[in-house]
């Protein structure tokens, strides 16, 4: 879902490692997606600036899902399995994955979303 997987702000979470990760610990296979589920950069670099508000990057990130034709673009076959989706904001509140979700749940019966606490060590 990250525009970016490789920068070296991504830690432990860049594509190789994790890949590597995902692999080793879960068994788990690593698809990243950035044509199809990540804004364009413009909108990301908009918002991160302050220039683009929360409510209008709403507004614009699920205009550009719905142009993508993500429920078309993607199967449902691929959220079979438990799935996650990554990026790299802390919580689901302001996060594109969020959005991802609710529009996917719109269109595919049985799409629900578990948002995990911002840290494992915090009481949910």
């Amino acid at each position: 879902m990250r525009l970016s997987n490789s920068s070296q702000l991504a830690g432990f979470a860049k594509r190789d490692d994790l890949q590597y990760l995902l692999g080793r610990l879960c068994a788990a296979d690593y698809l990243h997606e950035p044509r199809l589920l990540a804004p364009t950069p413009q909108m990301l670099k908009a918002y991160r600036a302050g220039e683009l508000s929360w409510d209008d990057y709403e507004v614009q990130f699920i205009d550009l899902i719905a142009r993508r034709k993500l429920e078309d673009e993607l199967s449902p076959e691929l959220f079979a399995p438990r799935t996650a989706l990554l990026c790299s904001e802390h919580t689901a509140e302001r996060c594109h994955r969020r959005l991802i979700v609710e529009y996917l749940g719109a269109h595919w019966p049985g799409i629900t979303a578990v948002h995990l606490p911002r840290s494992l060590n915090s009481n949910p």
